[in-house]
């Protein structure tokens, strides 16, 4: 018999296999992805270019869309012009708008050369990467608000989304600039992250991302949120006085997205290198994912989810599928358990027991509502209690099952002899069930 291989302890592999699932997803995805200027400014987009070019090696559709802000800036301080600003709001008048045409070409010849690199010592060699612009924004004026002409500046009107289409599908990048034409030929000056939602909503994007200039989401106790609705993201505008008015319009432009039927708007600092690949293939991410409802139902479980757990395990107990729990005993560890709730319905769960002194858990209770079984909530309930134990500082995961073996092996877990379970739970195993015992090491 041949000898069975040890799986890998390399991080990068295991990186690299864990990121696989991601992979296969976004392939042949649309997604729109919007900077400032600041990216060309502080020598970051190097970096950046790489992960994009690997975006696009990996079949993702791209469409960039830049800002222009401190090139605009230093153009305007070179013509001794000044930009009034209004209620949040640019105010473009002509010789303004000739800065910010001059800087949004030149932020335009800069990633077009960053993303041209093809050097064989470089991240990017053999990516021969085509990136192509052109005028897919159509705007219209402001105009006149509360008194104020604001001139130049503009709104976006509509974006020509089958020229884009067409061009991706070529496999080239789509590159747009803060910039919208009128059927007149005028030019207005626009928010960048207005442009990347008008053009996520209009293309039917999977995902549009913004990459912030400064912090975007903390919560009271200073995390970074990894899931919000838009009901929450309001409701953090109205608390929040002092954001930027940037922030808030990127914020604002996110909301109207989601709301317009983006599926998923990702919020990350651009400073932090590797966020894009972090956000887009790992299981936690790095940033705020904002989504019309909370994608991931998985939370903790509750006493007032009691009924909602019997009503699941009830017919696998009657099955033999599971041992049958009372519901007293499920009040008294309610605390081991997680649930799946679909609008406020409990349709799936499972509980984890702890072993410490082995640096094992059980991970048992586990069930999903037979109408939902085919929406990946399994998945999502096993990825929640991984990630549950590895917190609580657990190196393997073990479950006991009678009907699922496939299911788990499939997903990582490899059959072992009972005397690989904790002495505890050796001592309770149940001959007669004959459960396979299936091990995960989550480290």
């Amino acid at each position: 018999m041949a000898k069975k291989r040890a799986p890998s302890t390399d991080p990068f592999v295991e990186w690299f296999r864990n990121s696989s699932p991601y992979i296969h997803a976004h392939r042949g995805c649309t997604f729109v992805l919007a900077f400032d200027g600041e990216a060309l400014r502080d020598g970051g987009f190097a970096s950046l270019a790489n992960d994009i070019a690997l975006l696009n090696g990996l079949g993702i559709r791209l469409v960039l869309v830049h800002g222009a802000r401190p090139q605009i800036e230093a153009s305007l301080r070179l013509r001794n012009a000044q930009m009034q600003i209004v209620n949040g709001l640019r105010v473009t008048d002509d010789a303004a708008l000739a800065c910010v045409k001059e800087a949004a070409g030149t932020v335009r010849v800069e990633v077009e050369a960053l993303l041209s690199v093809g050097l064989t010592n470089s991240p990017m060699a053999g990516a021969n990467i085509r990136v192509a612009s052109g005028n897919f924004v159509t705007a219209q004026p402001l105009g006149v608000l509360g008194g104020v002409d604001y001139c130049h500046t503009g709104k976006v009107r509509r974006i020509d989304a089958k020229a884009i289409s067409q061009l991706l599908e070529t496999g080239a990048i789509a590159l747009i600039p803060p910039l919208g034409y009128s059927p007149t030929g005028e030019v207005f000056n626009l928010a960048a992250t207005d442009v990347a939602a008008s053009v996520a909503i209009a293309l039917g994007a999977e995902k549009l991302i913004l990459l912030l200039e400064e912090p975007g989401l903390r919560d009271t106790r200073g995390r970074i949120p990894t899931n919000v609705i838009p009901t929450e993201l309001e409701a953090i505008l109205k608390r929040r006085r002092n954001l930027s008015d940037e922030l808030r319009q990127s914020l604002n432009s996110a909301i109207d997205c989601c709301r317009r039927g983006v599926k998923r708007v990702h919020l990350l600092d651009r400073n932090t290198d590797g966020a894009l690949l972090r956000e887009l293939f790992t299981r936690d991410g790095i940033g705020t994912m904002l989504t019309a409802a909370h994608y991931e139902g998985v939370r903790d479980a509750t006493i007032d989810d009691v009924g909602g757990i019997l009503e699941l395990l009830s017919p696998l107990e009657r099955q033999g599928v599971l041992v049958r729990r009372s519901r007293e005993l499920l009040e008294t560890e309610i605390d081991r358990f997680s649930v799946v709730e679909l609008d406020g319905a409990v349709i799936g769960c499972a509980a984890l027991y702890c072993y410490a002194e082995e640096r094992m858990a059980e991970m048992a209770c586990v069930a999903v509502h037979p109408d939902y079984r085919a929406g990946g909530r399994g998945d999502n309930l096993l990825g929640h209690m991984e990630s549950r134990a590895r917190a609580l500082g657990i190196e393997h995961l073990f479950v006991l099952t009678t009907q699922t073996t496939h299911w788990f092996i499939e997903r990582g877990f490899e059959p072992l002899p009972i005397k690989a379970l904790p002495i505890a739970k050796r001592q309770l195993y149940n001959f007669q069930r004959n459960s396979k015992v299936l091990v995960k090491r989550l480290t």
